[in-house]
Parts: structure tokens; C-alpha cells; sequence
């Protein structure tokens, strides 16, 4: 039998990078008896059997609102519950929809199919063909990692349609995606020509029906260095564009012709969307284009037609420019309207952009017409080239999703809203309040912050408080109602607070970018700044103050751990990159690198080494409590930068609780009842360490 705790013989100045093996026997034998520890002290917390229970009630609850797209005349949705943990993908009709407790055809059961098949089948995500909606493309993966299978099924019989009849792609990263009724597009990581050093398919193949893979024709290929290719295929207008990602912010876009890929004249650091003859083009550096008319911010949104742009003389014109309260978040299309929302001092707002018949753009808010108030607004086209419609989903800290259809008439004018479904209450919210402050940063720069908590709350430094951040990939943390919070923090009377730190998308992309490799450090002096705001109001002290974070949100509370120790009582770390100088090397991580910088460019590594909290952590400093979680299915953020980072600091005597699912892939859980344990685990041990 293997000696759990005693690790092979390595050569490597790194003495844990044997648990990088991910499931060598040595390895998941050092997984096991920690994981197995860790439950046994967190589940005999007091809290720990009410916590779990009342997660997964929340998380499997049949009122949930069930979301849904619409292909053709029905409406699709994929659905979990406690009958189907794996859950089903079913349609249903409007006027079925409409009503309280809609009529479902189940197009596929995952769990039968994972029983059947003996693989603990994740639903990734299905394609519909059109307009005949007879066959679906249905991507699922084991265990819910990134890399996926795609099978063919016949929407008609509900059965897979058999090779070499079928279209199925085996498993790794990519996808394969509708051109036509015979012919696919495929993109895999396993493709002959090899992955990019990030892991992803490099090549694009248009694959004929009957024929053997090995004939799908060559359409494109990029480079090994290269991020990875990416193809979109637009059904109802027959043109297929190519994404070349060739690093995390910069990527060329590509429309196919008959005689080849033609490249877009843009910024290859601009997010581009194209629509029907339009090009939209949201800039993440200020921009001159070539006739030097002028030039345009970072963070605003252009217009062109498609046309024009592919001449290379578009005339461009703004339908957003931001100014140092404001952001874009996100765009959607509509038969006739470009809809942004975006962020005035992190809350949301909403506006229609129609185009006049001179070429310019009229603009109208919908903020109003859409309730928005103090919560987070996601829209969304119900049908882009069929239709005015959009979804509409708000959601708050302390107010439950709705979902509604936002019916626009002509430039925005005599917009219908039509509530279709609300989800009730999962927590008892009497005597809360949401607020927002302002916190200094170290370079005296403000930093939003939403606190949560009761609104007679004493001041006096003894309320359990969680902080919870990002601050990476120009992601915003905007207000949303969580459940798992809710019963597991809030109906205590405690406090918990998400703070919009830099390197996040809170005011665009000069928020982003300040806090980019050597300035990574203005993120984690943010999210500090937050943490001694709240004990200076004496919301919390430093005891009773813990924090939260996953994956790139992980990084940040690893450094609170090794960097800031003195400022907290316990951290949770989950999903982290911890080892950053070998990140680049493990899953993904090449990806990031214009994220952090690239650790074997000895200059560059001289900053990631003053955040890397494997290589910061100082013995001579105490740590506070820390949780890590992983999961051995994640393979996006390697499972060794926890493991690593738990053997490092057992070897030092330090309180650490390390816990680690079999499954769940880089979300850490693949069902209702992993999602209780993940969370229950966590929260049992913030009650333990905070709340005593």
C-alpha cells in the first residue's frame, strides 16, 4: 500500500510538484486523506447538516425559473432537479411557457444516459439545426472538464443517428458546429495538426456527412503559439466567420469567402460582434483609424456596416463612449436594434441604438422601462434576425430573479415589458440592506464595495463578515441573488461584501488594465483597502473578517494568505492559480499570459514572483485559516496549485483544511448535491472560524 504522506523521489527544486501527477496513485492517495479529514471535522459542525440540506433544497428547487432560447417554433432549456441531478434538455411552446407549469418534451435524459453508459455525463450545451429543427448538435463532457464529446441526435425519433451516417467528434477541447444539413464545421484539439500550447484546436475542418473524419477538408490553421481557432457559423445568413485568437485580448476575426478567409481591418485588441451588414466594435485601447478622422477611447462601441469595413473605408460611428464613472458590459442585436447595458457607477443601465436612414444612430434609455433600480439587468436577443424581442433577467442581492420579455417598438419607443416568470424568496431577507461604499486604495484610488447585511448593524467590530473579489479578466461583480449565501451566511445576521477591485471590469477596460502584469499588485491593495475599510467602520474586525475567491478570484485570496495575513481571520481558496511560476505550464495557463505575464522572461518574472503565493509564502509570518478546494476533473486551472500550496503550508505547521471533489471539472461540481457538499464545506468552515 502506498505511504500517503510519503512523496516519490523528485529532482526538482520544488519538492510537491509530484501532486502536478494529477491522478497518480501516489497523489490521489495524499487527495483522499486530506479530503477525507476535512469532511469528517466539517460535517460534525453543528451548522454542517442544515447547511447542506438547505443548499440543495435551494439548488434543486422545482420553482426555479426555468431559462430558455428559442429555435424555430419551440422554446429550449436545460433542467436540473432532484429526479435529474445530470438534468434533462427539453422544449416547450410559448403559449405552454406562458403558463404556470409549462408542458415539457424531453429531448434527452443525461442521467439515463450516464447510467446507461457508466460515465458521469455534464451537460455542455446543445445546437439546433436550421430551419428544419430536426437534428441537434449535443456537447457533454465526463465529469464536467472542458474538453467534451459531440454526438448527432435526431429530434424526430430522439436517438442518436449512427455512425458514419452521424456527426460525432470524440473527446477533447472544441466543438463541431452546423453549416449546413451536411456538413459540419469541426474544431478538436486532437486534430492531426496538433493543439496550441494552450490546449485549444488550432484548425478549422469542414466535415461532409458519410465521409470518414480523416476526409474533412483543411479551412484554416493557426499557429501552435496561437491562443486557438474558433469558427461561427450564422444559419440564417449562410456566412461563417473564424475567430484567430492569438493571445487573451487579442484575436483577428476573419469572415470566410469563396476564396478564403478575409481579415477585418480592426484592432486585433477589440472585441468585434457582426450582425446581419453590421460590425460592432468595442475598443479596449484608444483607436486612429487610417484615415486619421479622429480618434476613439478604450471602452467605446463602434459601427459600421460589414461592408464598408471590409473595403477598409469604413465611416465609424459611436454608440457608446465612456466617460470615468462609466462601462460597457455587454451588447446584443435584435432584427433592427443594437441594446448595450452598461455600468454608471457599477449599476446597471440599458439602452436601444437604431439606425436613421442618414447612416447615424439614435439612442434611447431603457433603464426605467426596464425597473432596474439597484439590480443586475442581463438582456439578451430572443430571436436576432426574426425578431424586436428580448429577454430581460434581473436579479439583486436581495431580490430573486425575474424574467421577462421586452417587446421594443420602433428606436426604442413604446417598449411593452411582460413579466413571465418570477422565482420566490430562498431566504428570509427582513431586516436587510444593501449599500454601497467606497474604499482608498494605497495609490489613493476609490474602490467600490456592496455590503450586505442587517440594517441595524452594530458597529462595534463583532459581526461575522465574508469579503468576496475577483479583480481579473475585465469581469464585473455586479448585484445578484445567491441562494447559498443567503441561507448559508445571511439568515445568520452576518455581513457579506463584494468589492469591484481593479483588474476587473467595473469601469471598463482602464480598470482592467491598471491592475495587468507588473501592476497586478493595485488589484490585491484594492481588495486590502476594502478589507481595513470595513474594520475602521467597525463592521468587523480583523478575527471575524475572512475572504472568498475562485480560480483568478483564488489568486487574490492567496495573496491575502501570504501577502496580507494580519488583515484576516480565515480565507477560502478555491479553484486557484497559486504557483505562477509554473502556471504557464500546467492545462490553460499558456492562455493568460497577457493576464499576468510570462514567468520564463526573467524580467517579467521578477513581478509575477511578488504575487505568486506558492513562492511568497514566508515562513516567518503568520497565516490564518485557509480552506482550499479543488477538483481532479478541472482541467482549466490545474488541481496541483492547491495541492501544492496545501503540502506547503502542512510542511510548516500552518491551520489548513484541504478538500478536493472527484468531479466537477473547473466549476468544482457536477450535480445539486456536489454543489451542497462544495458549498456547505466552505461555509461550515467560515461559521467554524469566524463565528465560532
Amino acid at each position: 500500500m502506498t505511504d500517503a504522506s510519503a512523496p516519490p523521489e523528485t529532482t526538482d527544486s520544488d519538492p510537491h510538484r509530484w501532486l502536478e501527477e494529477v491522478e497518480s496513485p501516489e497523489a490521489m492517495a495524499w487527495v483522499a486523506s486530506r479530503s477525507t479529514a476535512a469532511e469528517d471535522r466539517l460535517r460534525s459542525h453543528p451548522r454542517y447538516a442544515s447547511l447542506h440540506a438547505g443548499l440543495q433544497e435551494a439548488l434543486e428547487a422545482p420553482d426555479r425559473i426555468p431559462l430558455v432560447g428559442q429555435v424555430g417554433e419551440h422554446l429550449y432549456g436545460f433542467w436540473t432537479d432532484a429526479d435529474h441531478p445530470r438534468g434533462v434538455w427539453r422544449r416547450t411552446t410559448w403559449e405552454s411557457y406562458r403558463a404556470p407549469d409549462p408542458e415539457w418534451e424531453v429531448l434527452l435524459d443525461v442521467d439515463a444516459l450516464a447510467r446507461e453508459e457508466d460515465v458521469p455525463w455534464a451537460w455542455q450545451g446543445a445546437s439546433v439545426l436550421r430551419p428544419t429543427q430536426d437534428r441537434a448538435l449535443v456537447h457533454l463532457s465526463r465529469g464536467g472538464s472542458d474538453a467534451g464529446t459531440t454526438r448527432e441526435l435526431d429530434l424526430t425519433t430522439l436517438q442518436w443517428v449512427p455512425a458514419p451516417e452521424g456527426f460525432t467528434k470524440g473527446e477533447a477541447k472544441g466543438r463541431l458546429a452546423w453549416r449546413d444539413r451536411d456538413h459540419v464545421y469541426l474544431t478538436t484539439a486532437a486534430d492531426p495538426t496538433g493543439a496550441t500550447r494552450s490546449g485549444y484546436p488550432r484548425t478549422v475542418r469542414l466535415w461532409r456527412r458519410g465521409t470518414p473524419v480523416e476526409q474533412a477538408q483543411v479551412v484554416h490553421t493557426v499557429g501552435e503559439d496561437d491562443l486557438g481557432l474558433f469558427v461561427e457559423h450564422d444559419q440564417e445568413l449562410g456566412r461563417t466567420l473564424l475567430r484567430r485568437a492569438v493571445a487573451f485580448y487579442a484575436s483577428e476575426t476573419m469572415v470566410l469567402t469563396d476564396h478564403g478567409p478575409v481579415t477585418l481591418p480592426v484592432p486585433t485588441s477589440a472585441d468585434v460582434s457582426v450582425h446581419q451588414d453590421h460590425v460592432a466594435l468595442r475598443l479596449r485601447e484608444d483607436w486612429t483609424p487610417a484615415d486619421g478622422a479622429g480618434t476613439w477611447t478604450q471602452g467605446s462601441l463602434l459601427v459600421a456596416p460589414l461592408d464598408d469595413v471590409l473595403r477598409g473605408d469604413a465611416d465609424w460611428s459611436a454608440v457608446f463612449v465612456p466617460d470615468e464613472r462609466s462601462a460597457l458590459v455587454d451588447l446584443t442585436w435584435t432584427a433592427s436594434h443594437l441594446v448595450t447595458t452598461a455600468l454608471v457607477d457599477v449599476r446597471h443601465t440599458v439602452q436601444v441604438h437604431s439606425p436613421a436612414p442618414d447612416g447615424a444612430w439614435t439612442a434611447e434609455d431603457l433603464t426605467g422601462a426596464l425597473d432596474v433600480g439597484l439590480r443586475t439587468v442581463s438582456v439578451s436577443a430572443v430571436e436576432a434576425h426574426r425578431s424586436e424581442d428580448l429577454w430581460v433577467v434581473t436579479t439583486g442581492f436581495l431580490e430573486p430573479m425575474e424574467l421577462s420579455v421586452a417587446h421594443l417598438g420602433a428606436g426604442g419607443h413604446g417598449t411593452v415589458l411582460e413579466t413571465l416568470k418570477a422565482a420566490p424568496a430562498r431566504f428570509d431577507a427582513t431586516g436587510l440592506e444593501v449599500s454601497q461604499h467606497w474604499a482608498s486604495s494605497a495609490d489613493g484610488t476609490r474602490v467600490p464595495y456592496w455590503q450586505v447585511g442587517p440594517a441595524d448593524l452594530p458597529l462595534d467590530g463583532t459581526t461575522p463578515t465574508v469579503l468576496h473579489g475577483y479583480g481579473g479578466f475585465e469581469h464585473a461583480l455586479t448585484p445578484a441573488y445567491d441562494p447559498v449565501v443567503g441561507r448559508a451566511w445571511l439568515a445568520s445576521g452576518h455581513v457579506h461584501v463584494v468589492a469591484g477591485i481593479r483588474g476587473g471590469g467595473e469601469f471598463g477596460p482602464r480598470w482592467h488594465r491598471a491592475a495587468l502584469g507588473p501592476e497586478r499588485h493595485r488589484a490585491y491593495e484594492d481588495f486590502v483597502a476594502v478589507a481595513r475599510d470595513l474594520v475602521s467602520r467597525g463592521v468587523t474586525s480583523v478575527e471575524r473578517l475572512g475572504c472568498t475567491g475562485r480560480s483568478n478570484g483564488g489568486l487574490l485570496v492567496g495573496n491575502m494568505l501570504t501577502g496580507y495575513p494580519e488583515d484576516f481571520g480565515a480565507v477560502v481558496c478555491q479553484v486557484p492559480l497559486l504557483d505562477m511560476r509554473r502556471y504557464h505550464l500546467l492545462l490553460a495557463g499558456a492562455s493568460w499570459t497577457a493576464e499576468y505575464g510570462d514567468p520564463d522572461d526573467p524580467a517579467q518574472w521578477e513581478w509575477l514572483r511578488t504575487y505568486s503565493p506558492y513562492q511568497r509564502f514566508d515562513p516567518s509570518r503568520p497565516t490564518p485559516a485557509v480552506y482550499l478546494a479543488t477538483s481532479t476533473r478541472d482541467d482549466r486551472v490545474h488541481p496541483g496549485h492547491a495541492r501544492k500550496m496545501a503540502a506547503l503550508l502542512e510542511e510548516h505547521g500552518r491551520d489548513v483544511t484541504y478538500w478536493e471533489n472527484t468531479e466537477g471539472g473547473h466549476g468544482g461540481a457536477s450535480t445539486a448535491a456536489q454543489w451542497a457538499t462544495w458549498h456547505a464545506l466552505a461555509w461550515a468552515f467560515l461559521h467554524e472560524r469566524l463565528a465560532g
